[in-house]
Protein backbone atom coordinates (compact mmCIF):
# COMPACT_ATOMS: atom_id res chain seq x y z
CA UNK A 1 0.00 0.00 0.00
CA UNK A 2 0.98 3.62 -0.34
CA UNK A 3 3.50 4.92 2.17
CA UNK A 4 1.80 7.62 4.24
CA UNK A 5 5.05 9.37 5.13
CA UNK A 6 5.95 9.61 1.42
CA UNK A 7 2.56 11.08 0.59
CA UNK A 8 2.11 13.47 3.50
CA UNK A 9 3.97 16.37 1.88
CA UNK A 10 1.78 16.07 -1.21
CA UNK A 11 -1.56 16.37 0.61
CA UNK A 12 -2.31 19.42 2.77
CA UNK A 13 -4.39 18.95 5.93
CA UNK A 14 -7.09 21.36 4.72
CA UNK A 15 -7.40 19.60 1.38
CA UNK A 16 -7.64 16.21 3.09
CA UNK A 17 -10.41 17.46 5.37
CA UNK A 18 -12.39 18.71 2.36
CA UNK A 19 -11.80 15.35 0.67
CA UNK A 20 -12.91 13.49 3.80
CA UNK A 21 -16.21 15.39 3.95
CA UNK A 22 -16.70 14.94 0.22
CA UNK A 23 -16.11 11.19 0.37
CA UNK A 24 -17.73 10.29 3.69
CA UNK A 25 -18.49 13.10 6.13
CA UNK A 26 -21.44 14.58 4.28
CA UNK A 27 -23.26 11.23 4.47
CA UNK A 28 -22.93 10.98 8.26
CA UNK A 29 -26.25 11.17 10.17
CA UNK A 30 -24.98 14.13 12.20
CA UNK A 31 -21.90 16.27 12.89
CA UNK A 32 -18.55 14.51 12.68
CA UNK A 33 -17.04 14.61 16.20
CA UNK A 34 -13.70 16.37 16.54
CA UNK A 35 -12.24 13.18 17.97
CA UNK A 36 -13.32 11.30 14.84
CA UNK A 37 -11.79 13.93 12.56
CA UNK A 38 -8.51 13.57 14.43
CA UNK A 39 -8.65 9.76 14.16
CA UNK A 40 -9.51 9.77 10.48
CA UNK A 41 -6.86 12.32 9.53
CA UNK A 42 -4.22 10.55 11.64
CA UNK A 43 -4.66 7.55 9.33
CA UNK A 44 -3.25 9.66 6.48
CA UNK A 45 -0.46 11.26 8.51
CA UNK A 46 -2.06 14.49 9.78
CA UNK A 47 -1.49 15.37 13.44
CA UNK A 48 -4.15 16.77 15.76
CA UNK A 49 -2.91 20.41 15.86
CA UNK A 50 -2.95 20.52 12.05
CA UNK A 51 -6.51 19.16 12.01
CA UNK A 52 -7.70 21.80 14.48
CA UNK A 53 -5.94 24.62 12.62
CA UNK A 54 -7.35 23.57 9.25
CA UNK A 55 -10.86 23.10 10.63
CA UNK A 56 -10.69 26.64 12.03
CA UNK A 57 -9.84 28.02 8.59
CA UNK A 58 -12.71 26.12 6.98
CA UNK A 59 -15.02 27.37 9.73
CA UNK A 60 -13.99 30.98 9.04
CA UNK A 61 -14.84 30.46 5.39
CA UNK A 62 -18.32 29.29 6.38
CA UNK A 63 -17.79 25.78 5.00
CA UNK A 64 -17.80 23.95 8.34
CA UNK A 65 -20.16 24.74 11.20
CA UNK A 66 -19.60 23.81 14.87
CA UNK A 67 -22.32 21.51 16.20
CA UNK A 68 -22.93 18.95 18.93
CA UNK A 69 -23.56 15.29 18.27
CA UNK A 70 -26.57 13.52 19.76
CA UNK A 71 -24.27 12.43 22.58
CA UNK A 72 -23.17 16.02 23.22
CA UNK A 73 -19.67 15.74 21.76
CA UNK A 74 -18.17 18.71 19.94
CA UNK A 75 -18.09 18.28 16.20
CA UNK A 76 -18.47 19.90 12.80
CA UNK A 77 -21.03 19.62 10.05
CA UNK A 78 -20.83 21.07 6.57
CA UNK A 79 -22.79 24.20 5.77
CA UNK A 80 -25.55 24.32 3.18
CA UNK A 81 -23.18 26.14 0.84
CA UNK A 82 -20.46 23.54 1.33
CA UNK A 83 -22.89 20.68 0.74
CA UNK A 84 -23.98 22.26 -2.54
CA UNK A 85 -20.38 22.82 -3.60
CA UNK A 86 -19.52 19.19 -2.90
CA UNK A 87 -22.54 17.96 -4.82
CA UNK A 88 -21.65 20.30 -7.68
CA UNK A 89 -18.20 18.74 -7.93
CA UNK A 90 -19.46 15.16 -8.18
CA UNK A 91 -20.24 15.22 -11.90
CA UNK A 92 -16.63 15.84 -12.87
CA UNK A 93 -14.89 13.85 -10.17
CA UNK A 94 -16.91 10.66 -10.62
CA UNK A 95 -17.42 10.90 -14.40
CA UNK A 96 -16.70 7.56 -16.06
CA UNK A 97 -17.71 7.82 -19.73
CA UNK A 98 -15.66 9.66 -22.40
CA UNK A 99 -16.97 13.14 -23.10
CA UNK A 100 -19.04 13.70 -26.23
CA UNK A 101 -18.38 16.54 -28.65
CA UNK A 102 -21.16 18.98 -27.71
CA UNK A 103 -19.71 22.18 -29.14
CA UNK A 104 -18.31 25.10 -27.19
CA UNK A 105 -19.28 27.78 -24.72
CA UNK A 106 -17.53 31.14 -25.01
CA UNK A 107 -17.17 33.52 -22.08
CA UNK A 108 -16.53 37.11 -23.18
CA UNK A 109 -15.88 39.54 -20.39
CA UNK A 110 -15.01 43.18 -19.83
CA UNK A 111 -14.03 44.47 -16.39
CA UNK A 112 -13.26 48.19 -15.80
CA UNK A 113 -9.64 49.05 -15.03
CA UNK A 114 -10.79 50.40 -11.68
CA UNK A 115 -11.85 46.85 -10.75
CA UNK A 116 -8.75 44.99 -11.88
CA UNK A 117 -8.82 42.77 -8.81
CA UNK A 118 -12.20 41.40 -9.89
CA UNK A 119 -10.75 40.84 -13.34
CA UNK A 120 -8.03 38.72 -11.75
CA UNK A 121 -10.60 36.76 -9.75
CA UNK A 122 -12.70 36.23 -12.88
CA UNK A 123 -9.74 34.95 -14.89
CA UNK A 124 -8.67 32.68 -12.05
CA UNK A 125 -12.18 31.28 -11.66
CA UNK A 126 -12.55 30.57 -15.38
CA UNK A 127 -9.15 28.87 -15.47
CA UNK A 128 -10.09 26.88 -12.39
CA UNK A 129 -13.25 25.69 -14.14
CA UNK A 130 -11.24 24.40 -17.09
CA UNK A 131 -11.58 27.25 -19.59
CA UNK A 132 -8.87 27.92 -22.15
CA UNK A 133 -7.99 31.27 -23.71
CA UNK A 134 -9.11 31.71 -27.32
CA UNK A 135 -8.20 35.44 -27.44
CA UNK A 136 -7.75 38.31 -24.96
CA UNK A 137 -10.99 38.52 -22.98
CA UNK A 138 -12.43 35.47 -24.79
CA UNK A 139 -12.40 32.16 -22.91
CA UNK A 140 -13.59 28.82 -24.28
CA UNK A 141 -14.68 25.50 -22.81
CA UNK A 142 -16.73 22.45 -23.78
CA UNK A 143 -20.40 23.46 -23.85
CA UNK A 144 -21.37 21.14 -20.99
CA UNK A 145 -19.51 23.46 -18.57
CA UNK A 146 -21.89 26.37 -19.15
CA UNK A 147 -24.33 25.74 -16.29
CA UNK A 148 -21.53 25.05 -13.83
CA UNK A 149 -19.74 28.24 -14.84
CA UNK A 150 -22.89 30.35 -14.69
CA UNK A 151 -23.60 29.15 -11.15
CA UNK A 152 -20.02 29.67 -10.03
CA UNK A 153 -19.71 33.21 -11.34
CA UNK A 154 -23.13 34.10 -9.96
CA UNK A 155 -22.06 33.01 -6.48
CA UNK A 156 -19.00 35.24 -6.74
CA UNK A 157 -20.97 38.23 -8.02
CA UNK A 158 -19.05 38.21 -11.31
CA UNK A 159 -21.92 37.41 -13.66
CA UNK A 160 -22.55 41.04 -14.63
CA UNK A 161 -19.14 41.23 -16.34
CA UNK A 162 -19.60 38.20 -18.62
CA UNK A 163 -21.59 37.27 -21.71
CA UNK A 164 -21.87 33.62 -22.72
CA UNK A 165 -22.24 32.22 -26.24
CA UNK A 166 -22.64 28.68 -27.58
CA UNK A 167 -21.17 27.66 -30.90
CA UNK A 168 -18.97 25.43 -33.01
CA UNK A 169 -15.48 25.95 -34.34
CA UNK A 170 -15.52 26.46 -38.12
CA UNK A 171 -11.86 27.11 -38.88
CA UNK A 172 -9.59 28.04 -40.40
CA UNK A 173 -7.21 26.09 -38.14
CA UNK A 174 -8.18 22.45 -37.56
CA UNK A 175 -9.97 22.23 -34.22
CA UNK A 176 -7.40 19.86 -32.69
CA UNK A 177 -4.64 22.36 -33.46
CA UNK A 178 -6.70 25.24 -32.13
CA UNK A 179 -7.45 23.37 -28.89
CA UNK A 180 -3.71 22.85 -28.40
CA UNK A 181 -3.40 26.66 -28.43
CA UNK A 182 -6.36 27.26 -26.15
CA UNK A 183 -5.04 24.91 -23.46
CA UNK A 184 -1.55 23.93 -22.36
CA UNK A 185 -2.08 20.25 -23.07
CA UNK A 186 1.54 19.39 -22.26
CA UNK A 187 1.15 20.80 -18.75
CA UNK A 188 -2.15 18.97 -18.25
CA UNK A 189 -0.56 15.74 -19.47
CA UNK A 190 2.20 16.15 -16.87
CA UNK A 191 -0.44 16.38 -14.13
CA UNK A 192 -1.99 13.13 -15.32
CA UNK A 193 1.43 11.49 -15.48
CA UNK A 194 2.22 12.64 -11.94
CA UNK A 195 -1.05 11.10 -10.77
CA UNK A 196 -0.16 7.84 -12.50
CA UNK A 197 3.32 7.85 -10.98
CA UNK A 198 1.81 8.08 -7.52
CA UNK A 199 -1.26 5.88 -7.81
CA UNK A 200 -0.92 3.32 -10.60
CA UNK A 201 1.32 1.26 -8.32
CA UNK A 202 -1.30 1.52 -5.57
CA UNK A 203 -3.85 -0.04 -7.91
CA UNK A 204 -1.32 -2.71 -8.88
CA UNK A 205 -0.81 -3.60 -5.21
CA UNK A 206 -4.57 -3.87 -4.63
CA UNK A 207 -5.04 -6.04 -7.70
CA UNK A 208 -2.68 -8.58 -6.15
CA UNK A 209 -4.70 -8.71 -2.91
CA UNK A 210 -7.72 -10.88 -2.26
CA UNK A 211 -8.83 -8.96 0.85
CA UNK A 212 -9.82 -5.30 1.30
CA UNK A 213 -9.20 -4.30 4.94
CA UNK A 214 -11.24 -1.20 5.80
CA UNK A 215 -8.40 0.88 7.27
CA UNK A 216 -6.06 0.23 4.34
CA UNK A 217 -8.89 0.88 1.88
CA UNK A 218 -9.85 4.13 3.63
CA UNK A 219 -6.29 5.44 3.71
CA UNK A 220 -5.51 4.71 0.08
CA UNK A 221 -8.91 5.91 -1.13
CA UNK A 222 -8.68 9.24 0.69
CA UNK A 223 -5.22 9.86 -0.75
CA UNK A 224 -6.13 8.91 -4.31
CA UNK A 225 -9.32 10.99 -4.19
CA UNK A 226 -7.42 13.96 -2.77
CA UNK A 227 -5.01 13.74 -5.70
CA UNK A 228 -7.68 13.08 -8.33
CA UNK A 229 -10.35 15.63 -7.46
CA UNK A 230 -8.27 18.56 -8.74
CA UNK A 231 -7.48 16.97 -12.10
CA UNK A 232 -10.95 17.22 -13.71
CA UNK A 233 -10.71 20.99 -13.26
CA UNK A 234 -7.23 21.36 -14.75
CA UNK A 235 -8.33 19.11 -17.61
CA UNK A 236 -11.47 20.42 -19.39
CA UNK A 237 -12.38 16.95 -20.67
CA UNK A 238 -11.98 17.46 -24.39
CA UNK A 239 -13.46 14.92 -26.82
CA UNK A 240 -11.07 12.11 -27.75
CA UNK A 241 -10.75 13.32 -31.34
CA UNK A 242 -9.03 16.50 -30.10
CA UNK A 243 -6.48 14.73 -27.91
CA UNK A 244 -3.21 12.97 -28.72
CA UNK A 245 -3.47 9.21 -29.21
CA UNK A 246 -1.32 8.54 -26.13
CA UNK A 247 -3.21 11.00 -23.91
CA UNK A 248 -2.39 10.00 -20.27
CA UNK A 249 -5.72 11.29 -19.02
CA UNK A 250 -7.39 8.12 -20.29
CA UNK A 251 -5.09 5.99 -18.13
CA UNK A 252 -5.33 8.18 -15.05
CA UNK A 253 -9.14 8.17 -15.23
CA UNK A 254 -9.11 4.37 -15.45
CA UNK A 255 -6.79 4.10 -12.42
CA UNK A 256 -9.02 6.38 -10.36
CA UNK A 257 -12.18 4.55 -11.45
CA UNK A 258 -10.73 1.15 -10.52
CA UNK A 259 -9.48 2.35 -7.14
CA UNK A 260 -12.81 4.06 -6.44
CA UNK A 261 -14.72 0.86 -7.20
CA UNK A 262 -12.36 -1.29 -5.12
CA UNK A 263 -11.83 0.94 -2.08
CA UNK A 264 -14.65 3.43 -1.54
CA UNK A 265 -17.19 1.23 0.22
CA UNK A 266 -14.64 -0.71 2.23
CA UNK A 267 -13.12 2.58 3.36
CA UNK A 268 -16.53 3.78 4.47
CA UNK A 269 -16.56 1.03 7.11
CA UNK A 270 -13.45 2.54 8.69
CA UNK A 271 -14.67 6.12 8.25
CA UNK A 272 -18.02 5.41 9.92
CA UNK A 273 -17.97 2.07 11.77
CA UNK A 274 -21.34 0.38 11.48
CA UNK A 275 -22.63 3.17 9.20
CA UNK A 276 -20.91 2.78 5.85
CA UNK A 277 -22.85 5.58 4.15
CA UNK A 278 -23.64 5.93 0.49
CA UNK A 279 -21.16 6.56 -2.31
CA UNK A 280 -21.24 9.97 -3.96
CA UNK A 281 -23.39 10.23 -7.08
CA UNK A 282 -23.05 12.87 -9.78
CA UNK A 283 -25.06 15.97 -8.98
CA UNK A 284 -25.82 19.29 -10.63
CA UNK A 285 -22.75 21.23 -11.75
CA UNK A 286 -21.43 24.31 -9.96
CA UNK A 287 -18.32 25.77 -8.38
CA UNK A 288 -16.50 22.91 -6.69
CA UNK A 289 -15.51 23.05 -3.08
CA UNK A 290 -13.37 20.19 -4.34
CA UNK A 291 -11.27 22.46 -6.50
CA UNK A 292 -8.50 24.71 -5.30
CA UNK A 293 -8.81 23.94 -1.60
Amino acid sequence: MINVSDQHAQHTPRSLIVTLYGAYGRFAPGPVPVAELIRLLAAVGVDAPSVRSSVSRLKRRGLLLPARTAEGAAGYEISTEARQLLEDGDRRIYATAPYEDEGWVLAVFSVPESERQRRHVLRSRLAGLGFGTAAPGVWIAPARLYEETRHALGRLGLDSYVDFFRGEHLGFTPTAEAAARWWDLAAIAKEHEAFLDRHARVLHDWERRADTPPEDAYRDYLLVLDSWRHLPYADPGLPDRLLPEDWPGRRSAAVFRDLHERLRDAGAVYAAPGEPGEPGEPGEPGEPMNSGE
